[in-house]
């Protein structure tokens, strides 16, 4: 047995991330890389000032853990935004430590540090973290985050391997940097593990993943990505998918999974083919498309196969993943009565493009980030939704009640993957279906609202004081507008007392050159 365990672990994959956290220093900063084989400035974290990478090094903890990670803002390049924030996907965060600029704090200003605190008592699963300033996470600044359940993780038989090898983010890339890149740019290259190639690039290394034959992994699939959707898939296997947004479903077995901007799944990935390389394909659905030369692909490698491409061939999905199909294991069922509109608050949502001024709105209003972030209004003594800025885009939510929210689709550049701060919800009606599930849907807190056709239903119950902002995930779209805040019991949240850091950081900001 001794010489098995020997074996297994000398011939696992080198960590692909060098984790930190739950208590860490995260430098920001910027440095030249070229991870598609083009050489350009990011902004990008590190566990250290020397250590800065794409992705940012994966933040890890145990449910239970009281998180402790200070920003560390070292940014320098004029060309691209110098102030940042660190914005996480765990639904249950703590208003103040959220991160989004304008709505829960200012920027940190260059040459500051400010320290994000929250527990994660009850949470546990795969999220990640990225700026929450504008587009500036385009630009690099972006990671996974995993809460581990050491002690009670219901699929802890399914597999053997779950660590920072496990971890697989999908990205897009661009050559220009965000603030000078357009209003909707093109991807120029896809990464995997912060590796790549673009059309008629060099031909750059592509991410390995190795794996012991007939060794069962859970591998956490994380779309990092500021703007397409991917189909992902691995020549020759199938994905048994056990966990959405840090949700534990029911496994489901398929053979491709599409993935939105800001979605996480899991899925147990048993070896069982010959010993060879296979490929690992993330097809986006805007930017560079097929796998000539190796763009939009990495690499799964069983030990003993030879250090070389792959020579495997793409075959059609039979099996997609289908939004429908996945159920919570724990406590399934969403609240309300089950009938359209059996909510205490039912809001439709309607998305629009105005051509005119290139702007989103939701219900007619554009989100621009106010000088003074919702929290700080409400703190200051702000009350109503018509006191409360940007008009038209807060939405003043009370307590402990049942919200619905329908979303018409079709808008200009759909499909939207529309992201709640501050919670998971149940997904009563999913993109490409017409039926209502209130019985057991999929519980997340990214969901595609979907194209022409569809009206995508959501519930939650306001048990999070806090202004909690509802986004598009596609970056480029929330710095156009589509958004909105809801600001759920206000009551609360006014006698809510953030340290004194947090304070200081909107005047500190606010001295600094505009843009900054």
């Amino acid at each position: 047995m001794g010489s098995i365990a020997i074996f297994l672990f000398s011939a696992l994959p080198l960590a692909a991330f060098a984790s930190i956290g739950p208590s860490a220093n995260l430098y920001v900063g910027n440095k030249n890389i070229s991870p598609d084989g083009f050489s350009r400035s990011a902004v990008l974290a590190g566990s250290s000032a020397s250590s800065l990478d794409f992705p940012g090094p994966l933040i890890v903890g145990n449910k239970g853990n009281t998180f402790r990670l200070n920003v560390v803002d070292q940014l320098t390049d004029t060309t691209m935004l110098r102030g940042t924030t660190l914005a996480r996907s765990l639904p249950r965060s703590t208003s103040w430590a959220d991160g989004p600029v304008g709505v829960t704090q200012c920027p940190i200003a260059p040459g500051h540090s400010f320290l994000y605190q929250f527990s994660v008592p009850d949470q546990a699963g795969t999220f990640w973290y990225h700026s929450h300033y504008s587009t500036q996470y385009c630009d690099g600044l972006r990671g996974a985050l995993v809460v581990y359940d050491r002690f009670n993780d219901p699929h802890r038989g399914r597999y053997l391997i779950d660590d920072e090898s496990t971890i697989i983010t999908l990205a897009d890339w661009y050559h220009t940097p965000a603030p000078s890149a357009g209003l909707v740019p093109t991807a120029d290259a896809i990464l995997i593990n912060g590796k790549g190639r673009y059309p008629g690039g060099p031909t750059s290394p592509l991410t390995v993943i190795r794996v012991i034959p007939f060794v069962r992994y859970r591998f956490r699939l994380v779309s990092i990505s500021c703007d397409p959707n991917f189909t992902f898939s691995i020549d020759g296997h199938t994905l048994q998918v056990i966990e959405v947004d840090g949700v534990s479903v029911q496994p489901v077995t398929v053979d491709s999974i599409q993935i939105f901007a800001g979605q996480r799944y899991s899925f147990v990935l048993n070896p069982n083919q010959r010993i060879g390389n296979y490929w690992i394909r993330s097809q986006p659905n805007i930017g560079p498309q097929g796998f000539d030369g190796g763009i939009n692909s990495a690499i799964l490698r069983y030990i003993g196969a030879p250090n070389q491409d792959p020579t495997t061939n793409q075959t059609t999905s039979t099996n997609p993943l289908l939004e429908t199909s996945l159920h919570p294991l724990s406590n399934p069922g969403a609240p309300g009565t089950p009938v359209q509109g059996g909510a205490d608050v039912a809001l439709n949502l309607n998305v629009a493009f105005s051509f005119t001024d290139l702007k989103f709105t939701v219900n007619g209003a554009t989100f621009n980030p106010p000088s003074v972030p919702v929290l700080l209004q409400i703190l200051s003594g702000a009350q109503t939704a018509q006191d409360l800025l940007p008009p038209g885009s807060v939405y003043v939510l009370p307590p402990n009640k049942v919200i619905e929210l329908s979303f018409p689709g079709g808008a200009v550049g759909s499909p939207h993957p529309i992201h709640l701060h501050g919670h998971t919800f149940d997904v009563v009606r999913s993109a490409g279906s017409s039926t209502y599930n209130y019985v057991n849907p999929v519980r997340r807190d990214v969901v595609s609202i979907g194209n022409a056709g569809d009206n995508v239903t959501i519930r939650f119950v306001t048990d999070n004081a806090g202004p909690w902002i509802l986004h598009c995930h596609i970056d480029w779209h929330l710095e156009i507008g589509l958004a909105v805040v809801f600001a759920e019991d206000v009551a609360t949240i006014s006698q809510g007392n953030p340290p004194d850091a947090w304070d200081q950081l909107c005047p500190t900001y606010d001295a600094l050159p505009p843009g900054t």
